[in-house]
């Protein structure tokens, strides 16, 4: 498979139906990550606190925050508004577990509450879902911290690009940040020698074959952990 083409970008159906007192509502019972247009991020430990953030140049609580890097979105995005915190609907593969804070650059690094939040990936063999499938696709609410976090899979591979979770941020109906997460090469290796990645002989070099991974792989690759059977990642993105 290759990622080629744009997809359709609308997904303004929670927030233009909830409304203020709705998405209240819908974070608190699913929280969410999000980015804006222009924004870049920050990889975190997987135990990170909540960030206290204070206005600009208030005091050293404020964390640092920078502008994440944005990328096309693909082929294989879907407009679903599935809200759900486990995307794997059964799908095989070595867990994984994403936790994302939103930041807002330009008000002193304060969390965005209520930004809607979708991340969608491949399977372990490197298969996206399609038509009526919404396997590994799933969309969180951020809570008034900025954070949401998404149960998976690592994904899979693919021909020509370097395996990655893409993420689109919406904090307003207006504004929207698409990018994507990539992973380490070693942790890669190691996934892909277990089963089900196993079934398919995995490239040598995952990562550097993708001119994307060359370009924002510094930025936007995670650190991930071990954790129960799987593995954790954290990352902070900053939106304008």
């Amino acid at each position: 498979m290759t990622e080629n083409g744009n997809a359709r970008t609308s997904r303004r159906t929670l927030l233009l139906a909830a409304g203020s007192a709705g998405v209240a509502a819908l974070a608190a019972a699913c929280s969410g990550p999000a980015t804006t247009r222009g924004a870049a991020g920050r990889p975190e430990g997987p135990a990170s606190p909540a960030p206290h953030a204070t206005p600009t140049g208030t005091g050293p609580s404020t964390p640092a925050c920078v502008l994440t890097t944005e990328a096309g979105q693909g082929p294989y995005y879907l407009d679903l508004d599935r809200v759900r915190s486990d995307i794997t609907e059964g799908r095989a593969g070595v867990p994984f577990r994403l936790d994302l804070t939103v930041l807002r650059a330009s008000a002193g690094c304060r969390p965005v509450a209520g930004a809607t939040v979708d991340i969608w990936h491949a399977d372990s063999s490197g298969t996206y879902s399609t038509g009526k499938d919404t396997f590994l696709r799933g969309t969180q609410l951020t809570d008034a911290a900025g954070r949401c976090t998404f149960r998976t899979i690592v994904p899979g591979w693919y021909r020509g690009l370097a395996p990655h979770i893409h993420f689109k941020v919406r904090p307003d109906r207006h504004t929207e940040t698409t990018s994507q997460f990539f992973f380490p090469e070693e942790l890669l290796l190691r996934v892909y020698a277990l089963q089900p990645y196993a079934r398919r002989k995995a490239p040598a070099h995952p990562n550097t074959r993708d001119s994307r991974y060359r370009d924002s792989g510094a930025a936007m690759t995670l650190t991930p952990s071990p954790d129960a059977g799987g593995y954790r990642a954290a990352f902070t993105v900053g939106i304008g």
